[in-house]
């Protein structure tokens, strides 16, 4: 095993390396994922244009950044479970449906912060 970096910098410079590969997995990977990646290309932008305060701005996204952050800690459960074999398992179909009504309350997150800024002052 190789030995960690004393030099913080090191450290977060390799953490950083990593965390880009998780990225790139996910995006090439995960279809979920690729769409959360292209909403949120929309959303974004759409969170500056439409709200003057950066509060709200923030409220907006950050709610979609916690969809995206839901999502890649469900596929990451779903490639662990999926590591073991194809038989099924009620543990294993336990912990890929707990994940996925993360990513639902997440995306429910999301959409009732947008609704209350975004729509609720028209």
């Amino acid at each position: 095993m190789k030995k960690a970096p004393n030099n913080p910098f090191d450290r977060l410079y390799k953490a950083c390396g990593y965390s880009l590969v998780g990225l790139r997995a996910a995006y090439r990977n995960e279809q979920a994922f690729r769409q959360e990646v292209w909403l949120g290309l929309i959303l974004v932008p759409l969170a500056f244009y439409l709200t003057a305060s950066p509060i709200e701005r923030s409220l907006l996204i950050g709610a979609w950044l916690l969809v995206m952050i839901t999502e890649l800690l469900n596929s990451a459960i779903e490639a662990v479970v999926d590591r073991f074999g194809d038989e099924w398992h009620e543990l294993a179909g336990r912990a890929k449906d707990i994940a996925s009504a993360a990513v639902f309350l997440s995306l429910v997150l999301a959409l009732l912060v947008w609704f209350l800024i975004v729509l609720t002052p028209i």
